[in-house]
């Protein structure tokens, strides 16, 4: 087994992503700062992320073999056995899960909820509908609330409130990677479109979550939820950021082309980073 071959069956720069979302949440949320609980925050998100991708993979090997984007990942192509992966899979599940629980036992099964709806429902679903992009945002939202849990231990308006940030954001994220792979997509049979084609009810729907993806990072300014804050200087910068997102979106709306689907994934993923990188620094400097 290749060092590329395990990168690419745990999608590890993706894991990285999805991990940087806690890391930031625990930086966010702590009042004393614990280097031991932020060291387990992240090997053990690290492990219960690349469990769960490699997950996805064995249930959708077939159906990867398929689609020109997926086609040469490790299972397929078997540079990599399902045997192994699976073995593999486990022992990351149950590592990552000590390591998680060792922290307190809300952070654990918060985490085992998002394995679980991630491969038992999430994945089998998007042969059937497309809202199993709505299952998939659950498990998809819920590293950026799990470092707040972390490191105060509640799950209470704070956690909640980052949980609805990236709830929102993954719909303009995800359907303008859909709308990209559509032809792809539909080789396998996946339903990732809200309509389940590209029309202008789809682009609709991507631009109404991404007006409320912009909202939920707002609210923070307003003094709603709890310790969590936005100043007014982190509120002119997340507006800002949040309105490049928007853009985007109007333009996917007003010409519905791939190019224009590629520019919002790509102002997706800076959107996300950019405002967990402002929450962050507005706590600090204000």
């Amino acid at each position: 087994m290749s060092i590329k071959s395990l990168f690419d069956l745990t999608k590890f720069r993706l894991t990285l992503s999805v991990v940087f979302s806690s890391f930031i949440s625990y930086m966010l949320g702590f009042k004393e700062f614990d280097i031991k609980v932020l060291t387990l925050l992240i090997f053990g998100g690290i492990f219960v992320v690349a469990a769960s991708n490699i997950y996805n993979q064995i249930i959708e090997k077939d159906l990867d073999a398929l689609m020109s984007r997926t086609k040469n990942r490790p299972l397929p192509t078997n540079k990599i056995s399902v045997n192994t992966a699976l073995i593999l899979a486990i022992f990351l599940t149950v590592i990552g899960l000590v390591l998680l629980y060792i922290i307190n036992p809300k952070v654990a099964l918060l985490a085992a909820v998002s394995v679980f709806l991630y491969t038992s429902v999430y994945t089998p679903l998007k042969l059937i509908t497309p809202l199993s992009v709505f299952v998939g945002a659950i498990p998809g939202a819920i590293p950026f609330m799990l470092g707040w849990v972390a490191a105060t231990g509640e799950i209470g308006i704070e956690a909640i409130m980052l949980f609805l940030m990236q709830f929102f954001w993954q719909f303009p994220h995800f359907w303008s990677i859909g709308w990209m792979q559509n032809k792809d997509y539909e080789k396998a049979g996946f339903k990732m479109l809200p309509t389940g084609k590209k029309d202008r009810s789809t682009t609709s729907q991507i631009l109404f979550y991404s007006i409320w993806a912009v909202l939920m990072s707002i609210i923070p300014a307003f003094n709603l939820t709890g310790d969590l804050f936005l100043s007014i200087y982190g509120l002119g910068l997340v507006l800002i950021i949040g309105l490049f997102l928007i853009f985007y979106a109007v333009k996917l709306f007003i010409k519905s082309t791939d190019l224009n689907a590629k520019k919002l994934m790509l102002a997706s993923i800076s959107y996300l980073t950019l405002m967990q990188i402002v929450l962050l620094l507005d706590k600090f400097l204000r």
